[in-house]
């Protein structure tokens, strides 16, 4: 049993959490972010006032946060979790974040005494709540031997990349193929649509060939059905987009086709659609087409 400290508890955040409380360990939070969830506290969860007493009390400080400045707020602030640090700990930051400003981080954790894990994750809420995730880890062997076992709570493909800020690129370079792939899902399906085949049909085809996809499947099904309440919200799509983009700049890298998708998650985020499921990207298509993918 470990003393783990997990700070962001939201759609992502919370049934991660679950697992390892599910495991045995105590749980320690932090109302800094999001307030804790009673039923957390009602199964043993405590609750601190800042990062700070989360730090001092856990072994492991895992954080599940929304962007880059919330990260550097809850680690760095005059009562986060830096300040709360002692030689042994280590902070694990599974949130999708900028590579750059990653390995700025964990120098500065590495000052204060702790080793520092990037590990961001793939899989969405479903992947969540079903410990399947795919984790993505940079940063020094001895912390991610370490952690595994953690993160084998949370996840079934569990990689260490690199070192700290490679976790971070691989997430990227993850979501840069989905949201294409996305893309060509919703092309291919508005074109069966408007060609009159049946979409579902179409879909069900493809499915036994070489166009197969896990976005085929799961997206496809939502694009047809209609079905755009988020398991992965559009707006957090265009966040890391944004840092592929940021990030293709600095390094003179041209990524034509990425761009395109965050213009698409644009057009959806100006119609209303930012906390749509981002399979709702084939909405700016369909608009553009003036026609709605639907089974006959």
């Amino acid at each position: 049993m470990m003393d783990i400290g997990f700070i962001g508890l939201g759609i992502m955040g919370r049934p991660m959490a679950e697992h390892l409380l599910a495991a045995g360990h105590r749980l320690h939070g932090s109302s800094h972010h999001k307030p804790v969830a009673q039923d957390l506290v009602e199964r043993g969860a405590v609750v601190h006032a800042t990062p700070k007493a989360v730090a001092a009390a856990s072994e492991i400080v895992f954080l599940m946060l929304p962007d880059t400045p919330q990260v550097e707020d809850v680690l760095f602030s005059a009562d986060g979790v830096a300040a709360g640090l002692s030689a042994g700990k280590v902070v694990v930051d599974m949130s999708s974040i900028s590579s750059m400003a990653t390995k700025d981080f964990a120098q500065r954790i590495e000052r204060a005494g702790g080793a520092y894990l990037d590990a961001p994750v793939s899989g969405g809420e479903v992947g969540a709540k079903a410990a399947s995730l795919t984790i993505m880890v940079g940063g020094p062997e001895a912390a991610f031997a370490r952690v595994k076992p953690l993160f084998e709570l949370m996840g079934k493909n569990i990689t260490l990349v690199g070192g700290n800020g490679d976790g971070q690129t691989t997430k990227v370079a993850n979501q840069i193929i989905v949201a294409l792939t996305i893309e060509a899902v919703g092309e291919a399906l508005l074109f069966a649509s408007k060609a009159g085949a049946d979409p579902a049909k179409v879909r069900q085809a493809l499915m036994g060939g070489f166009a197969s996809s896990r976005i085929l499947e799961v997206h496809g099904e939502r694009m047809i059905k209609r079905t755009f309440n988020p398991g992965f919200r559009i707006g957090l799509h265009q966040k890391d987009l944004n840092l592929a983009l940021q990030s293709a700049r600095s390094l003179g890298v041209s990524l034509p086709n990425t761009a395109t998708a965050q213009e698409l998650f644009n057009a959806c985020a100006a119609h209303g659609g930012r906390d749509w499921d981002h399979s709702a990207m084939v909405r700016a298509l369909e608009i553009m087409a003036n026609h709605e993918v639907a089974s006959s």
